[in-house]
């Protein structure tokens, strides 16, 4: 027995040592996209098939903070206790909710509606689709409420701003808040180049929607980032020589019954392409 207990002793002092050779691992380290001046967000449209607990597990497995409010998670009739509430959930996962939309507005009335709820929501960007005879009521809108508002583009899909110079066209001579949210695969499924939108057009966008297509016409169809044609590093590199500081939120169009692994896949390539450009 006494040499039972010398052999263990002897096999746990071995391993202690060992263990005490072996280099510690290190802490995980801050995602790359957190020393560049854009921020990397999530858009929610991603989750409309999901919840809210949900969206937000999502978010805080990937190391993301930002969040593009849509209404599926926090309706436009919220009181102002389920606004706080919807904030406090947010901020527990290390989350912030920095804009609304995209939000259709064929009416004077969906107008008001959506300035009133980015009002109540406490947020300074409407991600926003309106008819275009609205477009002087949004302006108005956009002076009184002193928030910047981005026309959502959509490709060759619907009539209603296909592509960045067609959103360039009807808010080029309007106030200076009112502009752009560049959907880089919705501008490449029109034809464009969303590097060349972004040079031309940056000091007009104020939210990105990132995503990847299989090619520049309607057939092109939405795939994990990386995968299509976009020119990524080229793209990343437009983004630090413009400056933008804005947040650019992936929405993730693929599988949306199930899309997790694709979009862990979409932001581990983009983050991967920031590292390899730095």
């Amino acid at each position: 027995m006494k040499r039972f207990y010398s052999v263990l002793v002897l096999t746990l002092f071995s391993f202690l040592f060992l263990q005490a050779q072996q280099p510690s691992r290190p802490d995980p380290q801050p995602p790359v996209d957190t020393y560049e001046k854009f921020k990397l967000g999530l858009a929610g449209y991603t989750f409309v098939k999901f919840d809210l607990d949900k969206t937000l597990e999502t978010l805080q497995r990937a190391d993301v903070h930002y969040l593009c409010i849509k209404d599926f998670h926090l309706p436009f009739n919220s009181s102002a206790a389920q606004i706080a509430a919807f904030h406090e959930k947010l901020r527990s996962k290390g989350v912030t909710g920095y804009g609304v939309g995209p939000i259709y507005m064929k009416t004077k009335g969906a107008v008001d509606t959506a300035f009133e709820y980015a009002k109540r929501v406490g947020v300074k960007l409407i991600v926003g689709v309106p008819n275009h005879e609205l477009l002087p009521y949004v302006n108005e809108k956009v002076k009184e409420y002193d928030m910047k508002y981005a026309i959502h583009l959509h490709g060759p899909d619907i009539a209603l701003y296909p592509d960045a110079d067609d959103v360039w066209e009807h808010v080029k001579d309007l106030d200076p808040r009112m502009g752009i949210c560049l959907d880089i695969g919705h501008d490449t499924r029109n034809g464009k180049d969303p590097v060349k939108d972004l040079k031309k057009y940056h000091s007009r966008i104020f939210d990105m929607h990132l995503k990847d297509v299989t090619g520049n016409t309607k057939l092109g169809y939405s795939v994990e980032v990386g995968r299509g044609i976009i020119n990524f590093p080229a793209f990343v590199k437009m983004l630090r020589k413009t400056g933008y500081s804005g947040v650019v939120s992936l929405e993730h169009e693929r599988n949306m019954d199930d899309p997790f692994m694709g979009i862990a896949e979409s932001l581990g390539y983009f983050r991967g392409v920031i590292r390899a450009t730095n």
